[in-house]
């Protein structure tokens, strides 16, 4: 089971639970704004354009048809798509253009209601039918410029309709998602590829009922797709129980990545208390390399586990106060690759995590183990582990040695950068170790002496290995 996929139904689950909860004073905030906006354009675009005649139960026959297919929600991403597509397309037709926008929140907010009275959403919820009705302005105002009416008109004016729905949608979310502090645009893109995919080709179905309505001579056309909504209500039905299945997975492995960590702490407390200081600093590292969620989970279970092989090595090894003998540091070597035979085991993007495991001692200039991996050939996750593991071990008292000063540290980092260290990896280590200069210097005033020896100071990955 992929990574991605996991973090895919983590992020869905969030989304459901958040809405399940009253919005906070940032998302009301950009609701009303962007809300606000938006029926100021769709006020402006009925008194420029003018309504002219409004068959009342046309316009209540689409607006419960939108607030219907508002129901049939498929998850994508961290939210869903519904298929109002299919029917938001046929109701430019049936309505004047210029009508449309101002029916369509109508019709977003009555779908919300049984979803209140499930207390999936709670009422205020209700201020986002505004925010989310963006698409329906810019194709309602093409087809007035235009004056088109008619489903089988110029293919030209309905394909620069769909692209102005597509942009409004998009710069409205991407301006909501700023003042709700979310994702960027370029996540947005992403998320949104696949949902203007299905967009796409049910604004095909859309124009075909359209069609059919007008040649009837009968609105009630629009009843043609209740069989693709059903069809829809089952797959969605599957896809979510799938996605909550999948967010328990990942709720399993991140327990059992915690438990082994518990063991590893409880097994040998300095290990485990370095792993934590590990996890705190690659995550920062992570940060500021721009990681992506993904491989930023991928960096935080790397650095936690990056140790759990060494509950295959003796105590006596681990804790042994003085230099290591050969045999001794080849069982030590060692802890690596029993580290990701553990994660294999349990499977799943897990036996990803293990080839983070199995790199984080393997050095930029191939002399690292146990592959003897060069550059680039070492997962980015696994070289900022091993910087991090090492500043943290040099910067750490054990039982053979006292701490490093954070600047004698900092100096080792840069001298072995390109050689132990990926040199952009050890860049973005320094500079979060330079914004934490007031905790470091706390460090230093505890430092009475030096604390490693000439030789000591030209072997970094060493005093990282146990």
């Amino acid at each position: 089971m992929s990574h991605t996929a996991i973090e895919s139904a983590n992020r869905s689950r969030d989304y459901y639970a958040r809405r399940a909860r009253r919005m906070d004073r940032v998302h009301v905030r950009g609701a009303l704004l962007v809300g606000g906006a938006y029926l100021l354009a769709a006020g402006a675009l009925a008194l420029a354009a003018g309504v002219g005649r409004v068959s009342v139960g046309t316009a209540l026959l689409y607006v419960l048809a939108i607030a219907v297919a508002g129901n049939f929600r498929f998850d994508v991403g961290a939210g869903f798509t519904v298929p109002t597509q299919a029917v938001f397309v046929p109701m430019l037709f049936a309505l004047p253009a210029a009508v449309v926008p101002l029916l369509v929140p109508a019709g977003l907010a009555l779908g919300m209601a049984p979803q209140i009275a499930r207390r999936e959403l709670t009422p205020d919820w209700l201020l986002t039918a505004l925010a989310n009705s963006w698409f329906a302005v810019g194709p309602a105002l093409v087809l007035v410029l235009f004056h088109t009416h008619e489903p089988n008109s110029r293919w030209g004016v309905l394909l620069l309709a769909l692209l102005a729905q597509f942009t409004c949608d998009f710069l409205a979310s991407a301006v909501r998602e700023r003042l709700y502090r979310g994702p960027g645009v370029r996540e947005l893109l992403a998320e949104y590829r696949s949902v203007y995919a299905i967009d796409l080709a049910l604004s095909a179905l859309g124009l075909l009922v359209a069609d059919a309505a007008i040649v009837a001579h009968d609105q009630l056309a629009v009843l043609l797709i209740a069989p693709l909504f059903a069809m829809l209500r089952l797959f969605s039905r599957e896809r979510h129980e799938r996605l909550r299945q999948l967010a328990e997975l990942g709720d399993a492995y991140q327990g059992t990545a915690l438990m082994l960590g518990d063991v590893v702490e409880a097994d040998d407390a300095y290990t485990g208390e370095h792993c934590k200081g590990v996890v705190a600093l690659s995550l920062a590292v992570a940060a500021e390399l721009g990681l992506d969620p993904d491989r930023t989970r991928n960096v935080e279970f790397g650095a936690l586990l990056h140790d759990v092989g060494k509950l295959s090595v003796p105590n006596e090894i681990i804790n042994k106060p003085g230099p290591l003998d050969d045999e001794e540091w080849e069982i030590i070597k060692r802890h690596t690759i029993e580290g990701q035979r553990m994660l294999e085991r349990i499977g799943g993007f897990m036996s990803h995590i293990g080839l983070i495991v199995r790199g984080s001692h393997e050095r930029w200039d191939g002399g690292g183990y146990p592959d003897g991996l060069v550059g680039e050939q070492i997962p980015l996750e696994s070289r900022i582990v091993a910087a991090c593991d090492a500043f943290n071990a040099m910067t750490t008292t054990r039982s053979y040695r006292r701490a490093m000063a954070p600047e004698d540290a900092r100096a080792e980092l840069l001298r072995c950068a390109g050689s132990h260290f990926d040199p952009g990896v050890v860049r973005a280590l320094l500079a979060v170790v330079a914004r934490e200069e007031p905790q470091g210097a706390a460090i230093d005033a505890a430092v009475e002496e030096p604390r490693f020896a000439p030789d000591e100071a030209s072997a970094p990955a060493r005093a990282a290995y146990v």
